[in-house]
Order: C-alpha cells, then structure tokens, then sequence
C-alpha cells in the first residue's frame, strides 16, 4: 500500500463522506460480531484474529471497479482486559489471555476506505450480568463523558473545552482519564492528524500540547479511556505487536530490515498493523528492530494501569459537517445495566436523570423527522446538545401536518424552546 501524494481531500466532497459512512458501517458490523465473541472461556487471541479477518472481509466488497482504491485495516483488532488500559492483540509466538467472567473488555478496531479511517471502541462486560461497583462507575463514567464529548465536538469550540468536561465527569464517579491519551483528528491515510484533543493532561503534557479550535469539515475519532487508579498508563511485560510506519526517513543497513519495512510500505502504507499479517513472524521480528531504532516504524505499546485497577473505553469517529456534527460509528449501551450509587451531582454538568439521553431521539405522530439543530432554553455544556434524527419524513410534511410553517420552521431551526414543543413531539429513551 504505497502512500500516495494527493491534493488533500476532505469531506466537503461528497464521495469522501461517503467512503467515511461506510467505513464505518463496517467497523460497527464487525464490532457487533467481535462483542458477539467476548463469552468466558474464549481466546483473546482468536478474537483479534477473528476481527482483523472480517474487517478484509468486509472491505473488499466495496468500490470494487476503483481499481486503485485502497482499504483494509485502520487499525487491528484490540481486546484489553481489566487494568490493560489499550493495545492488546497477541500473536502466536505471545501468551494469550483467555475471558473469565466478570472481565471489563475493551474492543478496539478500525477499517478504512480509500484511506478515509472509520475507528471505534466499546466497553463489555463478559458474562452478561450486569456492572455493580467500580466496573458500573468507570464504565459509566467513560459512557456518559463520551457522550458530552460528541454534543462539544463541533465547529468553533476549543479543544480543551471536551478535555474538560470529560474530566468533571470521571471526577462524579470517582474516576480519572488516563493521562495524556490523544484522540486524533483523522485525514487520509492518516490516523493521526495534525490536531488532537488531550486527556488528563500533566502540566508538562499541558504546556507542550498545542490548543486547537475544531472546524468544519474535519473528523475526529473521538477516544475516551477512564480509569478507577489515578490514571498513569506504564508498559509491563507484554511485547508490543502493533506498529505503524513513519514519516522519518533512514537507510536501513540490515537486508531483513529492509525487507521487512518494504513490505509495511507496499502492504500498510501509513496505517497501524499487527505482525501477524506477516507470514514468517521470525523474520518480522528481526527486521522491526532497526526499523524502530530508527525511528521508521512507530510502536503502539500495550499499555496498564495498576494491578486491580479497570479501565474502561468508548471511542466514536464524528464529521463536522455544516448540518452538524454525524457520529458515525458505536453501538448503543444500556447505562441502566451500570448498578452504582454514583451519581452527577455539579449543577453545571445538568446532564443527570437522563436529560441528554432522552433527547437523543425524537418523533412526531410515530414518525421519525431529520434533523440536527440545539434546544434553546437549555444552556449548560452538556445540555445545548445536538439532536441526530434519521431521515423518515420530508420537511414539508412535518409542516403540513399540525403545526403550521412558523412553528415548524421554529422547531427546524433550533430556535423553539422546551416548554412550546408540541405534545405529540414526545422524547423517547
């Protein structure tokens, strides 16, 4: 997979959204399938590999006649268990970890098409029962902070402003961000791109870090990663097994080395990837050493926190588009499975008792209406959310039907406050 040195494309074309879209529809398919995986007793191994299979699978189905379109892998399948905070995928030559019940699993994965990354991450619960304790609080923590992360994530807000809010709310439930993680706007073929959004930063991470406004059409894989320690991610025992090739160049001495690293180039270009897509591990791993040493290929180091400690995550990718801000990956989770006593009681953070949740769907007349606009009359970070509603009637007969074009147009423009919403505009949870 060969880099290719392009005018840059965004998403205000249309085609690039809609390679996004279905990446990301792919990436929630196999998410759904991988969770499917994660029962007591299996291998994380053999999940990983099961992942990375279906998302080859998956992506070659697609934009078949564009001959020279590239898709694959984004980023490989990870499943990080309890304190394994991020970057968990063995390969044969490793020790595997088998699922006990009661594990806290973080499923991580990405596709891309054409170069356009679609990345996603959920928190399972293996077992099924549901979250009591501290499971139930980090993982709601991350949940709800995920959430409040995507009503910020739109054009003209500051970067630090989702750091932030993502730190109160760990705080409500006793958690912490873990320190430093980045979630990386994303361009083509490049899963880390020139603005980032910081978690939990130190003050030597504050200062180095560059602020940054978010813009219309840029993308973001939005990556939150709570823990109930105090947040300080360190390497232990466990052999990294995910790289990504840089930009840095070097002429490599090693004839393993170089023909290791000409393979990433002609089969990963500048995507993460996994050793196991190699065929002879040995000679991977012989031919990475320089090519790390030198900083050609980048480790992506598995991660932990203390002993006893858990980790949760939820990571989304979202456009910002001029309609709005488009979530286009994750899956739904049921907070009311998360049993915890814990609860968010600062008043500025209003987003206690469901208020955002519920508004995250609405229909009219049991019809479902698009749009994407704030409520006004609500003014608190969490509660000037945008709406995303899927397309099932068309404006005019939203108009039509009862509430005359001056309320409709009100209600389309986000300019219709709570209390002069129509009855049958019913919230849904």
């Amino acid at each position: 997979m060969a880099d290719d040195k392009e005018v840059e494309k965004t998403i205000a074309e249309d085609l690039v959204v809609t390679k996004y879209k279905l990446a990301g529809q792919i990436v929630n398919r196999v998410l759904e399938q991988v969770i499917a995986k994660c029962v007591p007793d299996a291998s994380l191994r053999e999940i990983c590999e099961f992942g990375d299979k279906l998302i080859l699978d998956e992506t070659s189905k697609v934009f078949k006649k564009e001959k020279d379109s590239k898709k694959g892998i984004a980023f490989p399948t990870c499943v990080s268990v309890n304190n394994c905070i991020c970057h968990y995928s063995p390969i044969p030559s490793e020790p595997d970890y088998i699922l006990k019940e009661g594990d806290l699993a973080k499923v991580d994965l990405g596709a891309h098409i054409d170069g356009f990354i679609a990345v996603v991450a959920h928190t399972v619960f293996v077992g099924g029962a549901d979250l009591t304790g501290r499971a139930a609080d980090v993982t709601l923590a991350a949940y709800l902070a995920s959430e409040a992360a995507v009503r910020l994530l739109k054009p003209g807000n500051e970067a630090y402003a989702i750091t932030d809010i993502v730190q109160k709310i760990s705080a409500e439930y006793g958690c912490k961000p873990v320190e430093g993680m980045l979630s990386h706007q994303l361009k083509q073929f490049r899963i880390d791109g020139d603005k980032s959004i910081i978690q939990n930063p130190s003050e030597a991470q504050r200062k180095e870090h560059e602020k940054s406004t978010l813009e219309t059409y840029e993308v973001y894989a939005m990556d939150v990663l709570i823990s109930t320690g105090e947040g300080v991610s360190r390497e232990m025992d466990t052999r990294c097994t995910i790289y990504k090739k840089t930009d840095e160049v070097y002429q490599l001495k090693l004839k393993a080395s170089r023909m290791f690293y000409s393979e990433v180039r002609n089969k990963h270009g500048s995507m993460p990837f996994n050793l196991r897509s190699f065929d002879k591990e040995t000679s991977a791993r012989l031919g990475i050493v320089e090519c790390v040493n030198h900083k050609l290929i980048e480790p992506f180091q598995v991660l932990y926190e203390r002993n006893g400690e858990l980790v949760a995550q939820f990571k989304f990718t979202a456009l910002l588009l001029p309609s709005g801000t488009h979530r286009i990956t994750g899956l739904a989770f049921d907070r009311s499975r998360c049993r915890t006593d814990r609860t968010i009681t600062d008043p500025e953070l209003n987003c206690n008792q469901g208020t955002n949740e519920q508004a995250s769907h609405h229909r009219v007349d049991g019809y479902r209406f698009p749009c994407i606009f704030p409520i006004s009359g609500v003014t608190s970070a969490l509660s000037t959310f945008w709406v995303e509603i899927e397309y099932l009637m068309k404006r005019s007969e939203l108009r039509e039907r009862k509430y005359g074009n001056e309320k409709a147009s009100r209600l389309w423009k986000g300019s219709l406050a709570l209390e002069e919403w129509p009855l049958e505009l019913s919230l849904i949870g």
